[in-house]
């Protein structure tokens, strides 16, 4: 199949119509009301050099303009850049062979219509009505309006390829940058590959803290206690005057080699030795008193036991907090963040909290893994707020979608008097912090409009595309919604 229309068209035998005009195809029944209204909308936009996507959008508002009775029966197809686009309604099926295998669309699967951008090469379009003979091999169908059951576009024997034309919608490298992040594809490589790290400590991998030195180490300039110079001889503490508990990063002081006080110093008198930890105090009843944990034994003067710390300052000595302390969170995933000096939650790579606005500096903050909270809303134009705590599926009729059915995702239903909006028409998946837009191949496709950007870009289909706060989508033709950041 090329841009310009299906190669090698044969009809079907039935009573039907069966228009191939300007590499566009339609069938619909005779005895259709708005059969007329179809091939008027056939011929205007093959005249104005319309793709199968606008084909489509013209068919959909003609079945919307006839919605009294029950759905007419027709189907239409044509080209678009990279695939064809498709509508069926009524009894009409559709059949699109590609290399990936083939997918059918039966307009009685629709409470209205069915429509689908099917991408790849195409290799067969078969749109049939009830009843509809097989294509006889020796029979091609030039262009026209005739009697039949239906078209197949073959391309088992197709004519000489034409030069392609440009593609009907902008290509998806000329969609500018709409997150926090460029997708990896679109970046310049530097002359250096850097040195890849993890961006958060995984769960068994805490922060690296630098350790106290190895070997002699001269003493620092700055200590609690005092400091003592080889002439002065040194200075040993009763329990009442012990120095503060020292870090065990800071190095303790060592004598030089060659100090004359390198040896062990005399024995204290006996009224001033300490008492044994081993041997229970006398005279008032004591014996079973526990010792406490927090103190060595009485003879470490130099190096005295650390006493028994709190839990460390969330500032002064971030780490991650212990898993079995995680509050109950639901069925919210865990994710990586950072918290603000009001306790919020936060999307580590951002500069300032989503909730209070506070700056975030990266460098006095750890990651850990918490219950992500809200992302935002998605606001509709009709002022419909989704709340973007999960997926979600938009369309004309998402509650049949097996997205829906399965659980993976929440209905959104969306509608449009023109008919632009599929019946699973995008998808809006959350990944980590990020939020992610795909079309779910769609006719009309979906456009977004990044903040402080005049235009609109079309994104591919089948593909996610994150979106920033303050991004405006919009689906199909009419319809639009706005990405709102959460604010406390």
């Amino acid at each position: 199949m090329t841009d310009h229309g299906f190669g090698v068209v044969r009809p079907l035998p039935g009573n039907g119509l069966v228009a191939y005009v300007g590499g566009l195809l339609l069938v619909c029944d005779s005895a259709e009301s708005a059969a007329d209204d179809l091939l008027e909308a056939l011929r205007e936009t093959a005249a104005s050099g319309g793709d199968g996507r606008a084909l489509a959008r013209r068919a959909a508002q003609v079945l919307a303009a006839n919605m009294a009775g029950d759905p007419a029966t027709c189907a239409v197809a044509g080209p678009v850049g990279g695939g064809v686009a498709v509508l069926v309604s009524g009894s009409a099926a559709a059949t699109i062979a590609t290399a990936a295998g083939e997918t059918r669309l039966a307009g009685s699967d629709s409470l209205t219509w069915a429509d689908r951008l099917v991408t790849g090469t195409v290799e067969r379009v078969e749109l049939s009505l009830p009843g509809a003979g097989s294509p006889h091999p020796a029979v091609r169908f030039e262009g026209g309006v005739v009697h039949g059951g239906g078209l197949v576009g073959d391309f088992t024997d197709r004519p000489a390829p034409s030069a392609p034309s440009a593609p009907s919608r902008p290509l998806t490298s000329e969609m500018p940058n709409t997150a926090f992040h460029m997708e990896a594809d679109l970046i310049q490589p530097p002359a250096q590959q850097p040195v890849e790290r993890p961006p958060y400590p995984l769960a068994d991998q805490p922060p690296v803290v630098p350790g106290p030195p190895s070997g002699p180490q001269p003493a620092p300039p700055v200590m609690d206690q005092p400091y003592h110079t080889p002439q002065d001889p040194p200075a040993y503490h009763t329990p009442q005057d012990q120095p503060p508990y020292l870090p065990p990063q800071e190095p303790a002081y060592h004598p030089p080699q060659d100090s004359p006080y390198q040896e062990q110093p005399p024995p204290l008198p006996e009224q001033q030795q300490f008492p044994s930890y081993d041997e229970p105090p006398s005279g008032n009843g004591a014996a079973d008193q526990p010792i406490p944990q927090h103190m060595g034994p009485g003879d470490h003067y130099d190096q005295p036991a650390p006493p028994v710390l709190g839990p460390p300052d969330h500032f002064d000595h971030p780490g991650p907090p212990q898993q079995d302390q995680q509050p109950e969170h639901g069925d919210r995933p865990l994710v990586y963040g950072v918290d603000c000096k009001n306790d919020h939650f936060n999307d580590p790579r951002a500069p300032y909290c989503a909730v209070c606005g506070i700056a975030l500096v990266q460098r006095t903050l750890v990651p850990y893994k918490g219950p992500r909270p809200s992302l935002g809303v998605l606001i509709l134009d009709d002022g419909t707020a989704l709340p973007l705590e999960t997926d979600y599926l938009l369309g004309r009729d998402p509650e049949r979608a097996p997205e829906v059915a399965g659980g993976t995702a929440r209905p959104a239903k969306v509608t449009s008097p023109d008919g632009s909006v599929s019946r699973r028409h995008l998808r809006v998946a959350l990944d980590g912090w990020d939020v992610n837009l795909v079309d779910l191949g769609s006719v009309n496709g979906t456009q977004i409009q990044p903040p402080g950007d005049p235009n609109f870009y079309d994104i591919p289909p089948n593909e996610p595309v994150t979106i920033a706060p303050g991004t405006t989508v919009r689906v199909g033709v009419s319809r639009t919604l706005r990405f709102e950041p959460h604010r406390g």
